[in-house]
């Protein structure tokens, strides 16, 4: 018994379950089924088990040991390709920019200390991505003194990417403070505001 393709000239082919016998010096066929409308997975299926195939249902074939989430992930991930960040912090790839930039993908999607960052890794696809899996506590420290030494680098192609010629930048930082004795004592807050302002020269 076997499947038969057999071609038409002005239809597709006609694919037929046949069995044959000689008979003498013929080869006698026999149609059992005309499968030509038949869903091509079945008549595949058939194929394959007529070869001598062993067929088993496909939930057999493999089983989810753990399923790890990485469509956040990858959203982030994304979109600070598409910015173009990590070329911002480093033009080539290494492992300083690996870690930073897991570090700030990190930071929005779930907010956390170093410790507990390097833990995080494992519970996403993030420290698989950029290879950073292996990374320590200390490691991610290091790679902040490293991102430090390239701030100005940083900050300049910022600014020639997105600031004319001679734009002034101008921006301030506020701290606020709170005062108190006892639970029923007045609270006064200090609200301290600094400006700064900076020159952007290419």
């Amino acid at each position: 018994m076997y499947v038969d393709d057999v071609p038409n000239r002005n239809s597709r082919p006609a694919i037929l379950l046949r069995e044959s016998r000689r008979q003498g010096k013929k080869t006698i066929k026999k149609t059992l089924a005309n499968m030509t409308d038949w869903p091509k997975e079945l008549v595949d299926t058939i194929r394959l088990v007529l070869k001598g195939e062993t067929m088993v249902p496909k939930e057999g074939l493999f089983g989810i040991e753990r399923s790890v989430p990485h469509g956040h992930v990858e959203a982030v991930l994304g979109t600070i390709r598409r910015l173009g960040i990590e070329d911002v912090i480093a033009s080539k790839r290494c492992r300083e920019r690996d870690l930073v930039v897991a570090m700030i993908i990190q930071r929005l999607i779930a907010p956390c200390s170093k410790l507990a960052t390097t833990r995080e890794w494992h519970d996403t696809t993030l420290g698989e991505e950029l290879e950073v899996l292996d990374a320590s506590e200390d490691d991610l420290y290091a790679a902040l003194d490293w991102l430090r030494q390239r701030q100005e680098r940083i900050e300049t192609k910022l600014a020639k990417k997105h600031l004319p010629e001679g734009a002034v930048v101008l921006y301030d930082l506020t701290s606020s403070t709170y005062y108190g004795r006892t639970r029923s004592a007045s609270r006064w807050v200090k609200s301290s505001t600094t400006t700064r302002w900076a020159n952007i020269s290419r």
